[in-house]
């Protein structure tokens, strides 16, 4: 397939792109690039692709394509909470308007990278399935949730979207990201000799390694119509589920000599989830997770040394919010967080 992959120069995108080329797709790339250059390592060569702003998409840009992958976002709950006018622009409304070019344009397929988030307030020790109740507690998961039911709305015998929960990210990317749990707690670790988590550790977390979300998304690509038209699915292993304390556990155990400390000073978290992972098993046969939580704090560990992780850049350069507001302090990007031009 000829495939439009939003958000290449991202997180998520780095990793999946040569994943996609691997399986025999024609990749094309549509990214701002606010993050492309703050990078930890060897980058893999990027697609082709256009620098455009996802508020700023044509039809253009969905041209000849037979499916669209969207993980373009403005991502993570202090960003959303940060600019929550911006999150809707760009989450929602953005999203809506991309889905809705890629159909006139005779997209077949449209998935969307969604998120377990949208379970926030769940509670409990239930497995939640994708038939539970949506109980998002921040505007970014609220906008995944609303971007859900208005491409609902657009399925149709001819445009297939497919809703794409995917548990809370982990592990290396040359283009990183230190806002995400266990990469802070592994960054931490390694920087500082402690394992620093400022709630009480109670809350429960799925967790899914990033080349895991690709693989996913490489399967969802070609699986039969059937199995995945109009449906949501979450994207990870039961094995992932745990607690921010017992991930704080295993990335000690991963960086040898570090300690955890559990302040509890940000409060109880509303946000606990345990997520049940198998429609996505019982659609795709043989489709599973090969990342656990401590495989990727040692991954992790062993990338942050390698490639020279500093406080700086991990303060800096690999955490959304910092990165944005840097860049609209040196007047790079304006107050939509638009590139000036």
């Amino acid at each position: 397939m000829r495939v439009l992959l939003t958000g290449h120069q991202g997180y998520l995108g780095t990793v999946m792109a040569p994943v996609l080329a691997e399986a025999g797709h024609e990749v094309v790339g549509l990214d701002s690039g606010l993050f492309a250059d703050h990078v930890l390592g060897p980058t893999p060569a990027d697609p082709p692709g256009r620098r455009v702003d996802l508020r700023d998409v044509t039809a253009e840009d969905v041209a000849g394509v037979d499916a669209v992958i969207h993980l373009a976002a403005l991502s993570n709950d202090p960003l959303g909470s940060l600019a929550p006018d911006l999150t809707y622009d760009i989450n929602h409304h953005a999203s809506v308007k991309l889905a809705c070019l890629a159909r006139e344009a005779g997209v077949e397929r449209f998935l969307y990278a969604s998120t377990c988030s949208v379970y926030g307030a769940a509670g409990g020790d239930e497995l939640v399935g994708e038939d539970a109740p949506l109980r998002p507690v921040t505007p970014y998961a609220e906008s995944k949730v609303r971007v859900e039911d208005d491409l609902h709305e657009l399925a149709d015998s001819d445009f297939t979207p497919v809703y794409m929960r995917n548990a809370t990210a982990f592990g290396y990317s040359p283009r990183l990201r230190a806002d995400i749990v266990l990469n802070n707690l592994v960054g931490h670790a390694l920087l500082s000799g402690e394992v620093l988590v400022l709630s009480d550790g109670t809350p429960w977390r799925p967790l899914v390694h990033a080349a895991d979300i690709a693989r996913a998304f490489a399967a969802a690509l070609v699986a039969p119509k059937e199995a995945v038209h109009d449906r949501a699915f979450n994207i990870g292993s039961e094995v992932n589920n745990v607690t921010v304390a017992e991930i704080a556990g295993q990335v000690a155990e991963a960086v040898e000599g570090s300690t955890v400390r559990i302040t509890g000073e940000a409060g109880a978290d509303p946000r606990s989830y345990r997520v049940d992972f198998s429609r996505f098993r019982a659609a795709i046969p043989g489709f599973d997770c090969e990342w656990t939580v401590k495989r990727g704090a040692l991954e992790l560990a062993d990338a942050y040394r390698k490639f020279g992780l500093t406080r700086e850049s991990f303060e800096r350069s690999f955490t959304r919010l910092a990165v944005l507001r840097a860049a609209t302090e040196a007047g790079t990007v304006d107050d939509t967080l638009r590139w000036r031009r």
